[in-house]
């Protein structure tokens, strides 16, 4: 393990030296994730993308390798798409959740290669680090941390940090 690894346990995250609050999925963490199972996947996801929005977030708060998410940028959740957990484009004539959402959940999303970038229908999708709801609010899979606490992070990321999570 690396120390620009960013490790998840049921406790929170460990990154940097000291512990983050966060929540996962409402489902606990799984080897066996599935589409729709509200469960964060167990293992070792490299983050292969960093999503922000412009009009919320300031690009120098953020590394230089930061992508803004446009207005039409969405995520194909639909199995069986051929573009299934890839970001697509709106007009999209599959089933996709839109990134440039009306709260602040996707200001700054964080990408991992869970399922990716060879999905296996059914497998799972759009597992991101993401900011939360609130405090103690289950994601759908994914990994939710403070606003302050995610741009935190954000920007000491490297090109080999990990997200590990453990069960």
């Amino acid at each position: 393990m690396s120390a620009t690894d960013l490790v998840v346990t049921p406790g929170g995250l460990r990154f940097g030296g000291r512990l983050w609050p966060c929540t996962i999925g409402r489902g606990g963490i799984t080897a066996r994730k599935r589409e729709g199972d509200g469960c964060t996947p167990a293992g070792r996801h490299r983050i292969v993308g960093m999503l922000y929005r412009p009009d919320r977030i300031a690009r120098t708060a953020l590394p230089d390798w930061a992508v803004p998410i446009r207005p039409f940028d969405l995520w194909c959740d639909d199995p069986d798409h051929e573009h299934y957990n890839q970001m697509v484009a709106a007009p999209f004539p599959a089933s996709a959740e839109r990134l440039r959402r009306a709260d602040p959940m996707y200001d700054l999303v964080l990408v991992t290669d869970w399922n990716w970038p060879e999905a296996q229908p059914g497998r799972g999708s759009a597992i991101f680090l993401h900011i939360w709801r609130r405090p103690g609010h289950p994601t759908a899979g994914c990994v939710a941390l403070a606003r302050a606490d995610l741009i935190g992070i954000a920007r000491r990321l490297r090109p080999d940090s990990r997200l590990v999570v453990r069960a």
